[in-house]
């Protein structure tokens, strides 16, 4: 098995159902570095969950704790950081993951998302008359900051969490950042 050494956080960006946390999970495992989730965090220090926020304080307030929490998450150990489908919007955020991190844009077609978050009744984002159309509104809105990415990573159907995992670990190696580095083995050679 290979080792790697990473060199700053990889942050996972995307819309809702795009896999950040899977796959960001998968990611960090593979390669043997920490997960972290920046929702997950937000959700602890409150004692409430993300539509209870948005239901008691409103979104301007998550989106300012969100900012919050991402700042000091990126101060940390180099990881593999999970942030919700709206932080990526917020220019400081984009500006502080620039200067501390790598993003990878996790993109996933309208149908697919659809699958994913149709069932589930955590995102406050969607308690609407008709979530579809606001799912794809919402996508539609986000895509031109999405595309701000360091990296783009395409989903599909098909691909397992594993395989999506393994597909941003590839694209991490062949950045020209260099963020992602296999580790010489005791033999000396880095390798698959």
């Amino acid at each position: 098995m290979s080792r790697y050494m990473l060199q700053k956080s990889v942050v996972m960006v995307g819309m809702m159902g795009a896999g950040k946390t899977a796959v960001g999970t998968a990611l960090a495992h593979l390669i043997g570095v920490p997960f972290l989730d920046s929702d997950s965090q937000i959700v602890a220090a409150a004692d409430l969950s993300i539509a209870e926020i948005f239901e008691t304080y409103g979104e301007d307030f998550f989106r300012e704790k969100e900012s919050l929490v991402l700042k000091r998450l990126l101060a940390g150990t180099p990881a593999v950081l999970s942030t919700g489908g709206g932080a990526w919007l917020r220019d400081e955020n984009r500006a502080l993951v620039a200067r501390l991190g790598l993003s990878v844009w996790l993109k996933a077609d309208p149908q697919l998302l659809w699958s994913r978050v149709r069932h589930k009744d955590t995102r406050p984002l969607l308690r609407v008359a008709n979530p579809r159309a606001r799912l794809f509104e919402l996508l539609a809105a986000r895509t031109p900051f999405y595309r701000e990415a360091d990296l783009e990573v395409e989903a599909g159907p098909n691909l397992s969490v594993q395989d999506m995992a393994d597909k941003v670990r590839k694209a991490l190696l062949a950045h020209p950042s260099g963020v992602l580095r296999k580790v010489a083995t005791e033999k000396g050679k880095a390798h698959d």
